[in-house]
């Protein structure tokens, strides 16, 4: 039964690789559409990020008043309403809403199955995470691979209804699936103390938190990691294509292509990175992988060929294909006590990343040249090598 939730879990990680994507696949078209500028565009992006936000924070309050169960069928159902909205094209103003819609709906799920994960598989955690970040990676590759002959056609909208198909077949599963002994966890519902006793216990169980001394330390150093690193990934993500047209004067549709390419290495990469990190310890997994994907940022704006360049963008996913999953499981092992938090924490630094860092990346796509937004992706990324490196110090 933990393999059948694990798989099923791995669906819904497919989903949100899907979503994750879809905007920026078609970022250029989707802009182009609206005559909007790429400042727009990071604000879409951020928009969807503040919602991603705001999912994974809600999800604990969702899951005590639904279950766990409830809290991924009400996510997944909003996120295939908001696609479905998407796709309609409706006036500007509205796609920011549908944006903030659209993340809730993935942040509250990524949220909810990695806690359920982490906490239900006590051995080789690293591996049955990297396995749901494969099926992340899949679809976040399949969605610009399906975008570009959409673009070509001109029917690029269309793009949204295949993530809104995928969730919709996700949302049957969850509400259909039965894991046996696993099942009483997922509708768990904790009772709600009384008025009285709350009053009783109040200020001593707001102020109960799982975390302790040097823990708090630890806690603010991982934070600023998944900040750094989804934001950064995000940024390369959505923003990917843009830069392609605007360095080597590639077509729209070619330049949805890249995405696919870097998430074909990251769906290759994830296949071992648990199994490697598991030998070679989490930590100096997380360093190597963050210092390769340094080395190949700063080289980045120097690739004035296409096959250079996409030389460059394969081996970027495969360098970053683990850090996300690794990082999750090496924080929760290095703050023991905690593994229900901690991944939410983790998870929702991340949104803010992946919220802020896209804002200032569309900034600079309007306002610098394309080599000084290809440094400012290369800073992000040695801040984030420096912050491994004091993490491998401390594990």
């Amino acid at each position: 039964m933990l393999e059948k939730l694990i798989w099923i879990g791995c669906l819904s990680y497919f989903v949100i690789g899907l979503a994750h994507v879809v905007l920026g696949s078609i970022l250029p078209v989707l802009l182009q559409h609206y005559d909007r500028s790429y400042s727009a565009g990071g604000e879409l992006i951020f928009s969807q990020f503040a919602g991603f936000l705001a999912g994974v924070l809600v999800s604990p309050l969702l899951n005590r008043r639904f279950g766990k169960r409830g809290g991924i069928l009400i996510a997944t159902g909003l996120l295939f309403c908001a696609e479905i909205a998407y796709a309609f094209l409706p006036p500007w103003g509205w796609m920011y809403v549908i944006a903030v819609a659209a993340g809730f709906g993935f942040g509250m799920i990524e949220a909810v199955i990695g806690t359920i994960i982490i906490a239900a598989v006590t051995e080789g955690t690293a591996v049955a995470m990297s396995r749901l970040e494969v099926l992340f990676g899949v679809g976040a590759l399949l969605m610009p691979l399906a975008a570009s002959p959409l673009i070509a056609a001109g029917q690029w909208r269309l793009a949204f209804l295949i993530v809104a198909a995928c969730s919709l077949l996700s949302l049957l599963f969850w509400a259909k699936s039965r894991f046996g002994p696993l099942d009483s966890a997922l509708n768990e519902r904790p009772a709600r103390p009384d008025r009285a006793a709350a009053a009783e216990a109040g200020t001593t169980r707001r102020l109960s938190l799982p975390y302790k001394g040097k823990q708090w330390v630890v806690l603010g150093l991982f934070i600023l990691f998944f900040f750094l690193y989804v934001g950064t990934e995000m940024s390369l993500v959505n923003f990917m294509p843009a830069i392609f047209i605007a360095k080597l004067g590639m077509s729209e549709a070619a330049a949805a292509l890249t995405v696919t390419f870097f998430w074909l290495a990251m769906s290759a990469g994830r296949l071992f990175a648990g199994v490697i990190a598991e030998k070679i310890s989490y930590r100096i997994y997380v360093l190597v992988s963050c210092f390769a994907a340094l080395l190949l940022l700063v080289i980045f704006p120097f690739a004035g060929h296409r096959l250079a360049a996409f030389a460059i963008i394969l081996l970027l996913g495969l360098f970053m294909s683990g850090i996300f999953s690794i990082a999750l499981v090496f924080s929760s092992k290095l703050l023991p006590g905690a593994e229900e938090s901690t991944p939410s924490i983790m998870i929702a630094s991340g949104g803010i990343g992946g919220a802020v860092l896209p804002l200032l990346t569309g900034w600079s796509m309007d306002h610098m040249q394309i080599a000084q937004t290809s440094g400012l992706l290369a800073a992000f990324a040695a801040l984030l090598f420096l912050l491994s490196v004091t993490a491998w110090r401390i594990g």
